[in-house]
């Protein structure tokens, strides 16, 4: 995990439409930057459509929501198609933003390991540093607590 107060690794990676996205782009935004698995997985569509839902008070509040996982580009654009995600979702086949953002690692699943990405939501403040960590997201809420992340900010 990147620590509170560094500055976030700036990175481009294509979205969902193809279109090239550097993070760094966003500077002067608080940017709400989560790391999911997969698309059309049944935790990963209820926190991309969380974020969906309180999106505009996101916008309201001077933020940006980007979501990075390893699917390619026609798998986010059918995702987020299919559940009208208004924000940026991005192609990390390689996984390695979300290696050099601590969200890549070995899990365990039914007794079994591999590597892939540990669910990680970031804030990252107007100035381009780590303002919060959000490490092994549980979906339950979590949108709620970056909302209340964000207030803090202000």
């Amino acid at each position: 995990m990147l620590p509170i107060g560094e500055k976030a690794i700036d990175f481009t990676l294509s979205d969902q439409n193809g279109e090239n996205i550097t993070l760094s782009n966003f500077l002067g935004k608080t940017i709400v930057l989560y790391f999911y698995p997969k698309d059309n997985t049944s935790g990963c569509t209820k926190q991309a459509c969380a974020f969906r839902d309180v999106y505009d008070e996101i916008l309201d509040r001077g933020g940006v929501v980007i979501g990075v996982s390893p699917d390619g580009e026609k798998s986010h654009f059918n995702f987020s198609t299919k559940h009208d995600l208004p924000f940026h979702i991005l192609s990390d086949e390689d996984h390695k933003i979300a290696e050099s953002y601590g969200a890549w690692g070995l899990k365990k699943m039914y007794g079994r390991e591999y590597e892939g990405i540990i669910r990680t939501t970031y804030i990252i403040d107007k100035d381009f540093s780590i303002a919060k960590v959000f490490p092994k997201v549980r979906v339950k809420d979590h949108e709620q607590k970056i909302l209340e992340a964000i207030n803090e900010l202000e």
